[in-house]
């Protein structure tokens, strides 16, 4: 249930106690409720060079409204250019990179993938 749902349920709550709950405080409650289940799941895939959300982001993928999109061309287009950018924009981290093997070569990178979501 989205917060504006959750604040008119705990008004509804009070109102009950104060024998003023009405049956449209009721429906403006369940229209509240409904419109929470309306928001749609983003994911937002973003690639770095360590496990530190202030690393610079080198990757991303985006997952919006449906669509599977890769970002602006241009990197000075992108969003966010840390992950710390896309959590101080509402993102919420639902995975953590783990910490790869060491092993690699001049040839490969070691990259760390974050994975957050965003309902709207």
């Amino acid at each position: 249930m989205g917060a504006n749902a959750m604040q008119l349920l705990d008004k509804c709550i009070e109102w009950l106690g104060q024998g003023t709950l009405t049956e449209s405080h009721l429906r403006d409650l369940r229209s509240a409720i409904a419109k929470s289940r309306d928001k749609h799941q983003h994911l937002l895939y973003l690639q770095t060079a360590t496990t530190a959300v202030t690393s610079e982001v080198i990757g991303m993928l985006m997952i919006k409204d449906g669509a599977v999109s890769d970002g602006p061309f241009d990197y000075a287009d992108w969003p966010y250019k840390t992950v710390l950018e896309a959590i101080n924009d509402g993102w919420r981290v639902i995975r953590f990179p783990v910490q790869l093997p060491v092993g690699h070569t001049q040839d490969t990178h070691i990259t760390c993938e974050f994975i957050l979501e965003k309902w709207e």
